[in-house]
């Protein structure tokens, strides 16, 4: 399963950023071992449904330690018998593009 998603709580410092707390988000999903990636927009993340999911519950739960409500964008590309594929899509991509 590969899972794109952005968390974001509803309090923001006082220049009305929230990078403080998505840090504490994609540090939880960094140090759960599960392949992963972010850019400015979102977090991927690969792995067993169950264990992708217990991720992102910590994440959302450390966001919410700092914040009476967090809002979660979720996209999820579910592929079972598929691993490799937060690498391997975007090296398809690329195989095409190059091909032009």
């Amino acid at each position: 399963m590969l899972v794109a998603f952005s968390i974001t709580p509803s309090v923001a410092d006082a220049d009305g950023g929230v990078a403080d707390a998505v840090a504490e988000a994609v540090r939880v999903v960094r140090e759960s071992g599960l392949a992963c990636e972010t850019n400015a927009m979102f977090t991927n993340v690969e792995g067993e449904w169950d264990e992708v999911m217990a991720v992102l519950k910590r994440a959302v739960d450390v966001v919410a330690a700092s914040s009476p409500r967090v809002s979660l964008v979720l996209k999820a590309d579910i592929r079972p018998g598929h691993t490799g594929q937060i690498t391997a899509k975007v090296e398809r991509l690329e195989d095409r593009l190059g091909d032009r």
